[in-house]
């Protein structure tokens, strides 16, 4: 269960990550990161599915059909949720325009207080994949 809580909560990460943008990659990918971050506190499971790249990993068996089910348990269990940047950054991989990468200090709140109920942040960081005009999510990382 913690282990679900962590996901949600690095699922929400890059979501915090965004402001608002243009047509460039840079602002496309803040975008992305802020359209995420309000699919996950809305609970819209399908947009945030959409939004994963088919290779999606958050770790060793950790895919998309594992993101699908924690989501599920996770808005199930929570009334609302929400997200808090500590810090937070995304850029364009300079060896490339069609990988982004975002890093964020984040705490996942709800209803009942923090989820989980952990005071330090989690230091996430996320990888993006170009595909067409879109950001799609292909890693999670959070320690």
């Amino acid at each position: 269960m913690r282990s679900r809580r962590l996901v949600l909560a690095l699922l929400l990460a890059p979501m915090l990550l965004a402001g608002c943008g243009k047509t460039d990659p840079q602002a496309a990918l803040e975008a992305a990161v802020q359209e995420l971050q309000d699919n996950l506190e809305a609970k819209k499971t399908g947009a945030v599915m959409d939004q994963l790249h088919p290779s999606f990993q958050a770790g060793e068996g950790m895919d998309r059909e594992w993101a699908n089910r924690t989501m599920t348990l996770m808005f199930l269990r929570y009334a609302s949720v929400r997200i808090i940047a500590v810090t937070r950054s995304s850029r364009i991989d300079p060896g490339t325009s069609q990988v982004g990468h975002t890093e964020a200090q984040v705490v996942v709140t709800g209803a009942q207080g923090l989820i989980p109920e952990r005071a330090a942040p989690y230091a996430v960081k996320l990888q993006w994949r170009r595909d067409g005009s879109d950001w799609k999510l292909i890693e999670l990382r959070w320690e």
